[in-house]
């Protein structure tokens, strides 16, 4: 990681702000929507008391794993894709959420900032069908009864759209509803935006899927929900009781530290607190995530 230990810690636990990498003619951008607190101990069973407390520069006073919530814009020439739609403007928390808190509402703000207006977004896309990467898509925009991309259409891997009888079971048969009109279903290796491509990565979600970003010599792996922090980086095995498939997920994540670990090759966490991209590296015989800022 870049800067002292003591900005590190202060990274780990705040959500980012908007951050950009440059890639040849390609700008990603995370957009932030708001703020998550998950309690560390539900979310991640396995590790100990003692455990966390030798890594304690992950949590936050109430021992809550800090995650950013939002979208990644991705801009080429005059062209613009979303990958996913943050929360949207609502709070979720227990007993709806038992694993802590998600809060929202600034994507739009975020990116008029950045110059786009929701207008300008030719294509969301999606990486799964949850609560947290949907929000701006369903829900009406201010002064609006209307979604806020209502010109963009909304890519869905096939599998997470044919099998989204999982998302409705949590409660998000209206959101779907709102949204179906605009769906058009993408399938594994498809591009669909210069240099993006759709890579399939079922376990979190039944149709969970990263989107593959070359350009500038370089790919980026947008990798969704495969992993919610850091700390998972060093330890992709340990199971996550929200995964759809945690055995399915578990092995996915071990995969993909390995593919991260590849030269050339960058990650963004949308979740990762204020360290969205980083490149995993091997240092003392196990893999940990270290932000790249530029």
């Amino acid at each position: 990681m870049t800067g002292t230990t003591t900005e590190v810690g202060e990274r780990l636990r705040r959500p980012a702000g908007p951050r950009t990498l440059t890639l040849g003619e390609t700008k990603l951008t995370y957009v932030p929507d708001g703020i998550g607190t998950l309690k560390a101990r539900l979310w991640i069973p396995e590790p100990t008391d003692e455990f966390w407390a030798q890594h304690s520069e992950y949590l936050d006073e109430g021992g809550h794993l800090v995650t950013g919530n939002g979208g990644l814009l991705v801009e080429h020439g005059d062209r613009a894709l979303l990958v996913d739609a943050g929360v949207g403007p609502l709070t979720m928390g227990p007993p709806e959420n038992p694993f802590g808190t998600l809060r929202g509402g600034a994507l739009l703000d975020s990116l008029g900032t950045l110059g786009r207006s929701p207008a300008d977004i030719e294509a969301v896309a999606f990486t799964h069908l949850h609560v947290d990467h949907v929000g701006w898509a369903w829900h009406p925009a201010p002064d609006s009864d209307q979604p806020a991309f209502t010109g963009a259409e909304y890519l869905v891997a096939e599998p997470e759209w044919s099998q989204r009888q999982h998302a409705e079971a949590q409660g998000m048969g209206d959101m779907l509803k709102a949204m179906q009109p605009q769906v058009r279903t993408v399938a594994d290796g498809q591009e669909i935006f210069p240099g993006v491509r759709v890579m399939l990565i079922p376990g979190h979600s039944a149709g969970h899927t990263a989107y593959v970003i070359s350009a500038g010599g370089q790919r980026v792996i947008a990798f969704g929900d495969a992993f919610h922090s850091p700390i998972q980086i060093s330890h992709p095995l340990w199971e996550v009781p929200a995964d759809h498939n945690a055995e399915q997920a578990a092995a996915l994540r071990h995969s993909l530290v390995l593919e991260l670990a590849e030269p050339h090759t960058i990650g963004f966490g949308i979740h990762f607190a204020d360290v969205p991209f980083g490149r995993v590296r091997v240092e003392d015989g196990r893999t940990v995530w270290r932000p790249t800022d530029a």
